[in-house]
């Protein structure tokens, strides 16, 4: 696939690249404002009393095709012992229009016991048309505002509109995701950056690098996930060369083959059980200092066979299982 990378970007992402191994030897000593706040506001779960090296999180799509409503996934999640949820928008907007309180909704997953780290949204905001892109962002305001209802702290911020074309260039959706994340200070939800290895742009681990990097602000993220970094054609190794302090969420599954180019995203299946090279991942994103929250996010219907609970208590004992393998019982 031909890249949005001039002579001119081959030097400066060298220079990003140098400058990622540098962070990675700092281990994030110098961490920004939003992500001290976010990791205040997680602080307590789980995870951390149990001295585990990574929290776990239930990407709500995962137990989507089972019928239940918003409240009732959140409870689902609580039972199988998730720290925190990871919803999408649509789901939550489904459930206002149903006449759901984003008020009650809050207290609920506050009673729970859990949070709500992330949610998925899927606004246009990195494409060239300026009229789209103006109604992405304020779509993607409007998301960003009922997310804090509930308590939400981070959205997904996915190349939407560019698996059909690219972006005029990869310095311009720099510019376009920094216009996003000025908006999510404003708006108390911080914005990650993330890659879907099926698009025209930011496909790859190296894309979102350079673009997270010439974004040139403090709070810039990255949101990965294990299918599309494969599907993209990354492969895993380059995972050392980022500073682990600079991503809070990373989407958990695994594959059941050698994907082709065209495989699609129900193929992904637990953790542990395909052949992802999780073991080296785990250690890989540790050494980064990477310690925040592995969030599952499965399509496939093998487990709409199983009630919800059944799914999500399989799910996180699988990726519990293939963290310890990895790293032991690391504090």
């Amino acid at each position: 696939m031909q890249k949005d990378i001039s002579r001119r970007q081959m030097i400066k992402k060298s220079g990003a690249a140098g400058l990622a191994v540098g962070l990675t030897a700092s281990l994030a000593t110098a961490s920004s404002s939003s992500k001290a706040s976010t990791d205040t506001a997680v602080s307590a779960d789980p995870s951390e009393k149990n001295k585990e090296p990574f929290r776990y999180c239930l990407n709500l799509a995962t137990i989507g095709a089972h019928g239940l409503t918003l409240p009732e996934t959140v409870t689902v999640a609580a039972k199988a012992g998730y720290s925190g949820v990871e919803p999408w928008m649509g789901e939550i907007k489904k459930f206002v229009a149903g006449g759901g309180s984003l008020g009650d909704l809050k207290k609920q997953i506050a009673d729970e016991g859990i949070c709500v780290e992330s949610a998925i949204g899927f606004g246009k905001w990195a494409v060239d048309d300026d009229a789209v892109r103006a109604d992405a962002l304020e779509s993607i305001k409007r998301d960003m505002d009922m997310l804090a209802k509930i308590g939400g702290i981070r959205i997904a911020a996915p190349p939407s509109g560019l698996d059909k074309e690219r972006a005029e260039s990869l310095d311009k959706v720099a510019e376009r995701y920094r216009a996003v994340l000025k908006l999510g200070r404003k708006m108390g939800v911080l914005p990650q950056l993330e890659v879907w290895g099926f698009t025209k742009m930011l496909s790859t681990l190296s894309e979102a690098i350079y673009v997270a990097i010439e974004t040139d602000d403090p709070d810039a993220c990255i949101l990965l996930d294990v299918f599309h970094l494969k599907r993209g054609g990354s492969g895993f190794a380059g995972l050392r060369l980022i500073n682990g302090g600079a991503m809070h969420c990373f989407h958990i599954n695994d594959f059941p083959t050698e994907p082709s180019p065209d495989v699609k995203g129900s193929a992904r299946v637990m953790p542990g059980d395909g052949v992802a090279p999780l073991d080296q991942m785990y250690r890989d994103l540790y050494a980064t200092g990477f310690r925040g929250t592995l969030s599952l996010e499965l399509f496939n219907s093998t487990y709409h066979k199983m009630t919800a609970l059944e799914a999500a208590k399989i799910g996180i004992q699988k990726t519990r299982a293939s963290v310890i393998k990895a790293l032991g019982s690391q504090p």
